[in-house]
């Protein structure tokens, strides 16, 4: 059994050999023992059972389509978007590792020891609040999935005023027990000290609903779902994003992140 430390470290080991593996060619050696180095480590941390391996073979780096007029770029470029799915899918261990691994009586218990006792209370609630901005079609996708999961989608637009005030409204549909943010790039914006360097941003509304659950919930039951190459918040440079991948794979993370928060929800549901 890894120390927490050493678990740790062996993940952040995994990580640190990301970037170099996206400036080499598909399908290398490097990348196939990466891959191997990978699954053996994952498995003497957490056990051959456990739902982290699966959750990391999901993922995949090559088109699922193609055609022989499919440029070359078009592979590299699918499997660059693998490796920063790996990469997002292995801090996410290492956060569970600090936040559920414990010491009792000088002995670590595992993550998943932990986590079936901080997650034994199952919410009453099915609600889920939906925080979005202008991308109507990421928001329709998100919503279905979580209905198909059993739970209650909540979306403001979607919610009678009743003569409320905006944020009367807002206030009064947030009394639920996890938030999902689509941070969409709906905007585009700069400092003003380099207006020509832009970037493409998340809506306003986004970021201070974003916020809002955040200090409401605490950081384990809101999760960001990130679309394409946007800029986020530094404030919340230490949270954990979700990219809404073509291959499908943020549906399985986002499981991933329901379970841990007290969800009783079937991964089935998302094939």
């Amino acid at each position: 059994m890894f120390s927490k430390e050493t678990a740790t470290k062996k993940i952040g080991a995994l990580i640190e050999r990301i970037d170099e593996l996206k400036r080499i060619e598909r399908g290398s050696a490097q990348f196939k023992k990466w891959i191997r180095d990978t699954q053996v480590a994952l498995e003497h941390i957490f056990g051959k059972e456990s739902r982290h391996i699966a959750d990391f073979n999901q993922i995949r780096y090559s088109l699922g389509s193609f055609s022989g007029s499919t440029p070359e770029h078009k592979f590299q470029q699918r499997y660059v978007v693998g490796l920063e799915n790996a990469k997002h899918v292995l801090v996410s261990m290492i956060e569970e590792i600090q936040e559920y691994w414990e010491e009792k009586n000088g002995k670590e218990t595992t993550a998943q020891d932990s986590l079936q006792s901080k997650t034994s209370h199952q919410f009453d609630s099915k609600n889920v609040f939906i925080v979005h901005g202008h991308d109507g079609g990421t928001k329709e996708t998100v919503a279905r999935f979580i209905s198909q999961l059993g739970l209650e989608p909540i979306i403001l637009h979607e919610q009678p005023s009743q003569g409320r005030t905006i944020i009367e409204k807002f206030e009064d549909h947030s009394d639920v027990e996890y938030a999902i943010a689509l941070i969409t790039p709906d905007d585009i914006g700069s400092s003003i000290n380099d207006l020509d360097n832009t970037r493409q941003r998340a809506r306003q509304n986004v970021i201070f609903e974003f916020g809002y659950f955040l200090g409401k919930l605490g950081r384990h039951k809101v999760v960001g779902l990130i679309k394409g190459d946007i800029e986020v918040p530094s404030d919340y440079s230490g949270v954990l994003y979700i990219p809404i991948d073509e291959s499908g794979a943020w549906r399985f993370l986002l499981i991933k992140e329901l379970k841990s928060a007290g969800y009783d929800v079937d991964a089935n549901k998302a094939i």
